[in-house]
């Protein structure tokens, strides 16, 4: 196993604590805001290996370079016959102490597309107004580490109904009225939103087309008076019927702080509100709409740094192709009692397993005398799922892991040896380390791998 060192992000809406805590920063490093951590083999921002050089010292070297000397031995066999010579996954830490972007990650053919026609336009790489990073499809999962907000995914009509019809905002207004009357034959109001609509939008039902004008709407109109906007939001919240609703409210009122006057805050209240509480975890596929509003969580994702922001950001907007990514069916939040996500619990560990073959992610914690409380309560809100997969469990170990401590310490055994890390270090296991336990403690660690 080697060290590896995380890549900081330094965004304006990153914590100015949670982060800096967990990695133990001092001086300069800790100072501003920190938005995320990743341990990444991402061509673009390649965490660093300490290797020994042979006489008793180590030097650092790019994980991508350590991986393209050894793929085998590096991400194994399997790992560069399914993903090629490559990290199949990105792994982050991400604490935001206010609302970011609105956004959706492209499925695997809209980012070859978009990857493509950005380099035959010689847009480079690393140019801000860059949207396709790589040619890689992107979900995501997060796992909460502490209490954690975002909006996920597109709610049902009548809850977007409910939350739009109290406000005044004619923008507000307008999104109500494609919910309700936007698909009527002859109503060409919605002209420009049908215009921008993705080819496969010929098939889609009209409740789904009615989603996409409202959304449309949303992201697509006038930067509105910013206290008009807030005032109107507090009217509306204290009218609010039920819990949801004024949670929905309370992310918008956030955002709207946040990005004064960006009518796109409104796009808030036709999605799902979540709050996440420690251990708990949504995931989401390509396609979904998102936007996290407070708290520290770790990501796993694709090993893709693909992006499509349509407001609630200082950074590059890019409506249109998101709009042509955007996944307008309304859903639930996929969370572990979801099948698509599964969360095997075993006495100090929680592995989070969704339906995809690049990543899964474990949250554990090691302590001889005290058991972990995260553990019973996920059972006791999990029960089904927990019976439908207790005894099932293998710890993966044929393909490369980044094993993080997050509290205390922890010790890392393979087959080839053992370390200990304290809180904010972290390893990377390669392939042909084989088996790796965790023990030691007090402490808790997470670990990212691929399911094999």
């Amino acid at each position: 196993m080697y060290t590896i060192h995380p890549v900081p992000k330094r965004y304006a809406w990153g914590s100015h604590g949670s982060l800096q805590r967990m990695f133990r920063l001092g001086g300069a490093d800790a100072q501003g805001p920190l938005a995320e951590m990743w341990f990444s083999g991402h061509a673009q921002s390649p965490s660093t290996i300490d290797v020994p050089d042979g006489g008793g010292k180590t030097h650092e070297v790019a994980l991508t370079d350590l991986i393209a000397g050894d793929p085998d031995a590096m991400v194994g066999t399997r790992g560069v016959a399914e993903f090629g010579p490559e990290l199949p996954f990105l792994f982050k830490t991400i604490a935001a102490d206010e609302p970011l972007s609105l956004q959706v990650h492209p499925v695997d053919f809209q980012a070859r597309a978009g990857f493509n026609m950005e380099n035959r336009r010689g847009i480079a790489l690393d140019a801000p107004e860059r949207s396709f990073k790589d040619m890689n499809a992107k979900s995501e999962m997060v796992v909460a580490l502490e209490p954690f907000l975002a909006s996920v995914g597109f709610a049902s009509q009548g809850f977007a109904l409910r939350n739009l019809q109290l406000l005044r905002s004619p923008v507000a207004q307008r999104m109500a009225q494609a919910y309700a009357s936007g698909g009527r034959r002859g109503d060409d109001s919605f002209a420009q939103a049908d215009m921008m609509m993705p080819v496969a939008a010929t098939v889609w039902p009209e409740s789904r087309k009615r989603v996409f004008r409202a959304f449309h709407t949303a992201v697509t109109a006038e930067a509105s008076d910013p206290r008009e906007l807030v005032d109107d939001l507090l009217q509306a919240a204290a009218q609010a019927p039920h819990a949801r609703n004024v949670m929905a409210f309370d992310f918008a009122l956030r955002a709207a702080r946040a990005f004064p006057g960006d009518t796109s805050v409104l796009a808030l209240l036709m999605m799902n509100p979540v709050r996440l509480e420690e251990g708990e975890s949504v995931f989401l596929p390509t396609g979904v709409p998102h936007a996290y509003i407070y708290g520290t969580g770790a990501e796993i994702m694709t090993n893709s740094d693909n992006v499509l922001r349509a407001g609630m950001t200082v950074k590059h907007k890019d409506i249109a192709n998101l709009l042509q990514c955007v996944d307008c069916r309304p859903s639930s939040p996929v969370n572990p009692s979801d099948s698509r996500l599964g969360a095997l619990l075993m006495r100090d560990v929680v592995f989070y397993k969704p339906g995809v073959s690049e990543y899964v992610l474990a949250y554990g914690h090691v302590d001889a005398a005290e058991p972990w409380p995260i553990v019973d309560r996920l059972a006791a809100r999990y029960d089904a799922l927990v019976q439908q997969v207790r005894g099932r469990g293998v710890v993966p170990h044929a393909g490369p892991r980044v094993l993080l401590c997050t509290q205390g310490e922890i010790v890392c055994a393979t087959e080839t040896g053992s370390r200990t890390l304290h809180q904010g270090e972290a390893v990377f296991i390669p392939a042909s380390d084989g088996w790796a336990r965790v023990g030691g403690g007090p402490g808790s660690y997470l670990m990212a791998s691929t399911p094999f």
